[in-house]
Parts: C-alpha cells; structure tokens; sequence
C-alpha cells in the first residue's frame, strides 16, 4: 500500500500525522535524537552497511518471556483471552475468572518469574552455539520488562516480578561474550488491545464490559490503587473498523485498511520509551515487530529510532556495529536494515545478510506443546540453520520460557543436542558466506512462497540424502548433506569434472578428522562416506578442497 492510499484510508486525522510539522513537534521534551550522519528519512537510512559480527554469528537464541507466558496456554493470550469462545478466553475462565473481574493486567500481578536463573539459561544457550542472544524488552501488551522511565508504573520493576528483567539479560549476555539485542513489539498495542474493550455477547456476562476501558479511580481498594490500566491497555480510543473480525489486525498491522490512527501522544511514547532503553541498556540489536518501522507510515517515531541508534553507534563505537530488524521491506527499506522473515526462508541466495526467526513450539510458553511433544526436534532445527545460512541468513530461534522463568526438560535436551551438533560442526556454519549456488536436490523443487512476513516453513518437502547445501570459508568449500545416505554414497551434482561452478581441481574431502574417498566423473563427485558411528544422521558436512 503507498501513501496516498494510506491517507485515502485513514482520512484525515491520519493524514495529518504524516504532516512534516506535526511530526517534527512529536519530539519535544522527550529524548533527543543522537545527531550524526543518519537522518530519520528512508534515503538516509541506506547508508546502513550490516557489521561484520553479526554476518559471522548465524545462530542467536532469543527468550520471548513476559507475562503471556504465565498462563503456559500460548502467544496472543492478552489479546485471544478477550474474544468470547477462543481456546484462551475458555482456558482465562477456569484459570483466572471472567476477564471483566480479572483482566490480563491482573494476569501481569500473578506473574513473579520466581525461578529465573538468566546466567544459567544464557551459558546454555552459549553451549548450544549461539553467537547472540535476544531478549523481549516488550510485548503487544505493553508492558516494559525494565526500568522504563516512559512507562514508570506499568514496567516489570514496578509490577509483576518486581525485577529489571532487561538488566540480568544484558549482564548474562556479555558474561558469555554474546551479542545482545532486544525486541520491541509494543507498537501495536493501539489495536492489538482492542478486544480488552469487548463485552461477551451471551451467556450469564452478556453485555458486562471486559476491562479494557477501566481508569485509574476504578483501582480504590484493589491491588492496583493508584495505578491507571489506561497506561498498560491504551483503549482511551474508538475502535478500528471492523474491530469484531478477529482477523483485521493482520490487515491493519501496516497502519492501513480503517485501523483507529495512533495519537500523537501514543507515537511519542513509543519513541522515548524505546531510545531511553537503547540508552539504558546499549543493545547491538533491535528487533522490531512490525511492517518496515514501528508506526511508519503514521509516525515518523521508528525513522527516528533508527537515526538514533545508528548514529549512537557510530559515536559510542566509533564504527556502524548495530543491527536493526525490521519485516515486509520493500528493495529500499532492505538496505536500511536486515531483513527478517518470521517462520520461513528466502528461496534463494539474498544479495544483503537476511534473517529468519522462528520457536520450536509457539511464541510464548503453552504447556499442552510439552506435554504432547510438538517441539521442532534439533535435527528439524539444524537442518534449518544449514539452508539459511547457505543462502547469506542467519537463524534467530525462540526458546519458549515457563511463567516461573525456566524451560522444560524437552526443551532442554532440544537445545544440548543442537550444542553437541555445533561443537563438531560449527565452523561449517560461522563466518561462512555463500557459494555460487546454495544447493541442490530434490527439496529446491518443492520450494513453496514467502506469504506476508514469511509462513513458509515446514511447506517443503523433508529433506533427502540427495538434498545438499553449500558455503564457502576462505579457500575451503562445505557441501552439508542434509540426511546420511543409506548406502553411504554420496553424488555432488553441482561439483561434476569440468562444472563451471568449481572448474579447479578437487584435492581432498574430509569430514571432522577423517579423509574420504571421492572421484569426480561427468556425472558429479562421488563420495565415500565411513561408518555411520560417531557423526550426526542428519546435515553431515563435507569439507572441500
């Protein structure tokens, strides 16, 4: 959708948001834009060039725990526990009581993270070989998870775990030497919130509001006295067209198609407090969850944020070593940041670093995943981190943490399996970039579309000992099979005598420690694989030279 059509759309009160004096008027008395050669413009933005650091690092763990996770029942639940007859509006009944008695701020309350132990998760997830690590700063319910200065009641310091949740994961992070970023999703609690503003249509709570609209002098006598839910739910506003189809905040997510515009009060506070925590807490990546920027095209707020911690790298750092993540980028807007595609991957070998970001169950913690074992299994995963990186991407993977701050035993054994992987193999994967083609087999046939912000994942057909994927580090070219072959004979198509992608000569393939016989024929590089015993099953890499 471009802009013409947007202001079309959102008439004139949003149109008047994306007035240049308007927007300039935003920034008044909060925090300042660090100044430097980056401009809150699109075109300034290009100048952004991806550090080196994170093209290397390839794997990042990422913990998206806040209080959703409380309820283990699932992502969405603060929105999905307002819609009469969802699985968690019913799971919200028999847990909690009516969401008119005990809302989602009230879910916040029950939520104390007791068990959190971040030096103990982080140095696993270091074991498990990730070079980074992730953590939510903010969720769509919009409650900080640190010692917000913009959002002073309603930050986990204040309510909930009564801790500065950004504080122990910065310090566990940099005590394994990991890169630290963070992810803010708090944008779009405007409409995500929206159902907090319902009322069930039937039943013995017909017609009684849930607590969405609930003000501050409401509180006397309740746990919250004195604090105002207007603050946490930002439902002071009319509703989004077609507010009622549960499906509209898919197509509202770009700030199109009859969303209720943002205040410019509501923009503002997003901004400052979004640059007070990359102030606070310097992270080298921010990962936001939104089309392009938060607000753009409403607000000029995430321009805004970006020319500020590019530039606030380059004068704390003295070079460009920050990340921003952003989702559905047009060709510009992919130079001025890494592209991230949630639950799927590109197709093909992507001229720019790129990024998937996926979780082995769902977004937030849901026990009934545990207890039937839907995990993504660490074969599912590493096969995943393969293709990603052969085509110039890294792989973001979500751990779904327990209300209490800890993970499950599966959970467990899921991510030590993939560290006993990356131990042997991971120089196949670190520091590599792409080859002149980044596979071949039968798995490239099947290959299915990116759909919105990604979803193809899981949509191809399982990989085969046929199926390959290559990268290159220095003069050494790795060809991971993705399945150990049955007969333990291997043909690299891609590397026949005399293929115009590798014309030299093929002087030895080894695995971790041991030569193999190969022969190169028209027909392909023939291989010779040893006993199965003492190498993975799945996503065995060549070295070549």
């Amino acid at each position: 959708m471009n802009r013409r059509t947007l202001i079309k759309q959102m008439g004139i009160a949003g149109a008047a948001m994306l007035l240049p004096g308007r927007l300039q008027a935003f920034s008044a008395g909060g925090e300042r834009m660090m100044k430097g050669p980056f401009q809150p413009t699109w075109s300034s933005l290009e100048q952004f060039r991806t550090p080196g650091w994170f093209r290397d690092a390839k794997f990042g763990i990422w913990a998206h725990w806040g209080p959703q996770c409380q309820p283990e029942s699932g992502d969405w639940y603060a929105r999905h526990m307002y819609m009469e007859g969802h699985r968690q509006y019913n799971i919200h009944l028999k847990k909690y009581g009516h969401p008119s008695g005990f809302g989602f701020k009230d879910v916040i309350h029950e939520w104390k993270a007791e068990s959190w132990d971040p030096d103990a998760l982080v140095a696993l997830y270091k074991r498990a070989g990730a070079r980074y690590f992730i953590a939510l700063a903010n969720h769509h319910d919009n409650l900080d998870l640190y010692d917000s200065k913009y959002q002073p009641a309603w930050n986990s310091v204040q309510v909930g775990p009564k801790k500065d949740l950004m504080s122990g994961w910065v310090k566990a992070a940099r005590k394994q030497g990991l890169h630290f970023g963070v992810s803010v999703h708090a944008a779009h609690a405007w409409s995500w919130m929206e159902t907090a503003q319902r009322a069930d249509k039937q039943g013995p709570y017909a017609g009684i509001p849930y607590d969405g609209k609930r003000t501050k002098k409401e509180g006397k006598g309740t746990w919250w006295d004195g604090l105002n839910p207007q603050d946490l739910y930002a439902q002071d506003h009319a509703l989004s067209e077609n507010s009622y189809d549960n499906g509209m905040i898919h197509r509202q997510w770009n700030w199109g198609n009859g969303v209720c515009p943002p205040s410019s009060a509501y923009c503002e506070k997003f901004y400052n407090r979004t640059v007070d925590l990359i102030n606070s807490y310097d992270p080298d990546l921010v990962y936001f969850d939104d089309t392009a920027l938060p607000l753009w095209p409403v607000s000029d707020a995430g321009l805004r944020i970006a020319a500020h911690f590019y530039n606030r790298s380059l004068k704390t750092r003295k070079s460009l070593e920050v990340v921003i993540n952003g989702k559905i980028l047009d060709e510009q807007q992919r130079k001025c940041m890494v592209w991230d595609i949630e639950r799927g991957q590109s197709n093909n070998i992507e001229p720019l670093p790129w990024q998937t970001d996926t979780c082995i169950g769902d977004w937030h913690y849901d026990r009934e995943i545990f207890e039937r074992k839907g995990y993504k299994s660490a074969k599912m995963v590493i096969q995943m981190l393969v293709d990603i990186v052969s085509k110039n991407g890294n792989l973001l993977l979500n751990i779904p943490i327990r209300g209490n701050g800890t993970i499950d035993a599966e959970e467990r054994k899921i991510v030590e399996e993939i560290g006993q992987w990356m131990s042997v193999n991971g120089d196949s994967i670190y520091g590599t970039r792409p080859w002149k083609v980044f596979g071949e087999g039968p798995s490239l046939e099947s290959a299915a579309p990116l759909n919105a912000q990604g979803f193809n994942e899981g949509k191809g057909r399982p990989y085969t000992a046929a199926d390959i994927r290559f990268v290159t580090k220095g003069d050494t070219l790795y060809a991971t099979v993705m399945e150990w072959p049955e007969d333990g004979k291997l043909l690299i198509k891609s590397l026949a005598a005399g293929s115009l992608h590798y014309p030299g000569t093929i002087s030895k393939v080894s695995l971790p420690g041991v030569a193999l016989k190969f022969s190169r024929s028209p027909d392909g590089l023939e291989v010779t694989l040893p006993l199965q015993s003492g190498f993975p099953s799945y996503a065995v890499p060549l070295q070549i030279n």
